[in-house]
C-alpha cells in the first residue's frame, strides 16, 4: 500500500504550508500528492506550482470537478501538466452534486449521471490516445456539437499537442454502488471519499471484479496525538460540513453514503442540524465511532495497529490528510 498526501482545496486563501508539506512528503517517500477544488480555488494551478518545486512525487487531482470544464479542456490541463512534470500526472475526476453544479457552475445536473460520466471519460481517453479526431455521438458531451442552437459548423479535431502518455491514469470519485461499479469498468482507479477498513462489505458488490493494476485510493485524516477525542474533532468538522452542507436536504450523496455505512439516523440528524444553522451542534452530532473508523487518530502504536486493517483490504494508495509533518513522517515509517 502506497502513501499519498491529500491537500484538499483552499479555504479563505492559499495555505502557505501546502508546498512545504508536499516537499516533506516527497522526502518521506510518499508516492503522490493530491489537490482538490470546490467553489473557490481550482485543482490544477496549485498542482502545477507543486510540480515546479518537486521532482519525483506523482501529482493527482482528487478531485477535479467535471462541471467546471468540458472534457477536452480537462484533457488539455492533464496532458499539459503531464508534459511539464515529466509524466507525473494522475487525473482524478468527480461529478459533484446538483447544489454545486447548478448553483456554482450554472449548468444543469445531468439527468443520467452514469451516462454523463462515461461520455466525459470517453472524450478524455480519445484526446489522450490521439488516434484520430475526437468524435462522440453523446447525450451530454457530443463531439462535434450538434445541438439545435449550434451553427452546424463544428469539425472533429485532434489535439495539436502529442500527449506524453496516452495511458495517463484516470480515476473517479464515486459514492453510489452503480457509480462505483461503472468506475471499475471505465477508469484506472477509484477515489472513495469515506473508507472504513472494518466495513468493506459496504462496497463488496461494486468491487467484485477489479482489474490488475486498478487503484483504490481513499482519503484518510491522520493525526498522531494522545487525546483521541480531540484528534477526532477536525474529522467531525469535515463530516459535518460534507453531510450537512454539501448537498440539498433531499439529495445529498455524502449523507446517503454515511447511511449505507450503518449511520443513517446520525446522518439525518447531522443534516437537520446543519441546515437549521446549528453547525456546532451538527459537528458534535457526528458519532465518534464513525469519525474514528474512517481516520487514523491517536498514539503511534494505535495508528500502527489500525494501519494494518487498511493494508488487509483492496486499498492500493492511502491518501493522507494532515497538516502535521511529524504525522506524515510517522505514517511513512509505519508503512515502510
Amino acid at each position: 500500500m502506497r502513501l499519498g498526501l491529500a491537500l484538499g482545496y483552499w479555504g479563505r486563501g492559499p495555505n502557505p504550508a501546502h508546498l512545504e508539506l508536499a516537499r516533506a512528503a516527497e522526502e518521506f517517500g510518499y508516492h503522490s500528492v493530491w489537490t482538490a477544488e470546490a467553489w473557490g480555488s481550482d485543482a490544477f494551478t496549485p498542482l502545477t506550482w507543486i510540480a515546479a518545486h518537486t521532482s519525483r512525487i506523482r501529482l493527482g487531482t482528487a478531485v477535479a470537478q467535471m462541471a467546471a470544464r468540458t472534457p477536452t479542456a480537462t484533457a488539455m490541463h492533464a496532458l499539459t501538466l503531464d508534459h511539464l512534470s515529466g509524466g507525473r500526472m494522475m487525473l482524478g475526476l468527480g461529478l459533484s452534486g446538483p447544489q454545486v453544479v447548478e448553483g456554482w457552475y450554472g449548468r444543469p445536473f445531468p439527468s443520467s449521471p452514469l451516462t454523463a460520466t462515461r461520455e466525459y471519460v470517453d472524450v478524455i481517453r480519445q484526446v489522450l490516445r490521439r488516434e484520430g479526431p475526437v468524435e462522440l455521438d453523446g447525450r451530454f458531451h457530443a463531439h462535434p456539437y450538434g445541438g439545435a442552437d449550434g451553427t452546424g459548423l463544428g469539425k472533429p479535431l485532434k489535439a495539436i499537442t502529442h500527449p506524453l502518455r496516452p495511458d495517463l491514469p484516470v480515476l473517479l470519485g464515486a459514492e453510489g454502488p452503480k457509480n462505483i461499479a461503472q468506475t471499475t469498468r471505465i477508469a484506472d482507479g477509484w477515489l472513495p471519499l469515506y473508507w472504513s477498513p472494518t466495513r468493506t462489505d459496504a462496497y463488496a458488490a461494486a468491487l467484485t471484479e477489479l482489474r490488475d493494476g486498478f487503484l483504490v485510493a481513499p482519503m484518510v485524516r491522520a493525526h498522531v496525538c494522545d487525546d483521541i477525542a480531540e484528534g477526532l474533532l477536525p474529522v467531525k468538522a469535515m463530516l459535518g460540513f460534507y453531510i450537512g452542507g454539501m448537498g440539498h436536504a433531499a439529495r445529498n450523496f455524502h449523507a446517503d453514503l454515511m447511511a449505507r455505512m450503518g449511520y443513517e439516523d446520525a446522518a439525518r440528524r447531522v443534516q437537520e442540524l446543519f441546515l437549521a444553522g446549528r453547525r456546532e451542534e451538527a459537528v458534535l452530532a457526528v458519532p465518534d465511532a464513525f469519525a474514528d473508523e474512517i481516520s487514523l487518530v491517536g498514539p503511534r502504536q494505535r495508528i500502527a495497529e489500525r494501519l494494518e486493517l487498511w493494508r488487509k483490504g483492496p486499498v492500493t494508495d492511502l491518501l493522507v490528510t494532515s497538516p502535521d509533518p511529524a504525522t506524515l513522517r510517522t505514517l511513512a515509517e509505519l508503512n515502510a
